[in-house]
């Protein structure tokens, strides 16, 4: 079975991967110009499946509302299983720090997902230095 594309918009193409392959990513990205947005979460324990179904939630009705969004990811942690990653891809640096953090929106984003918290997430950001063929 392969991946099938759905379509491609702002750099951004999105495909559907067949459950057998679910170790593709689902949003490869043309990230040269982007921001990567790096936060590593800590929740409390025994609440990943609720935080898991949170995070969607805020990602997909709340942060993807917000100018300059492009997509993302998270990862759990194997070892540590209260520990995720999300990565968000911005247009700029701006569009997270000043369009999103200081909206109505981040209020929203973390009325979702904020309860979960263990500690304040370490954020920081990022631009592609390298990538492979």
């Amino acid at each position: 079975m392969t991946a099938t594309r759905l379509f491609h918009d702002n750099n951004v193409t999105f495909v559907r991967v067949p459950k057998d392959l679910r170790y593709l990513q689902v949003l490869f990205f043309n990230a040269t110009d982007m921001i990567l947005e790096i936060a590593d979460i800590r929740i409390q324990p025994g609440q990943q499946a609720a935080f898991e179904k949170a995070i969607a939630l805020g990602l997909s009705t709340v942060a993807a509302k917000a100018k300059g969004f492009r997509g993302a990811k998270v990862n759990r942690g194997i070892e540590s299983p209260e520990r995720f990653v999300l990565q968000i891809f911005w247009d700029t640096l701006e569009d997270h720090t000043v369009g999103f953090r200081e909206s109505p929106l981040f209020t929203e984003w973390r009325a979702i997902v904020g309860p979960f918290f263990a500690a304040p997430p370490n954020v920081e950001h990022f631009e592609l230095a390298y990538t492979s063929a």
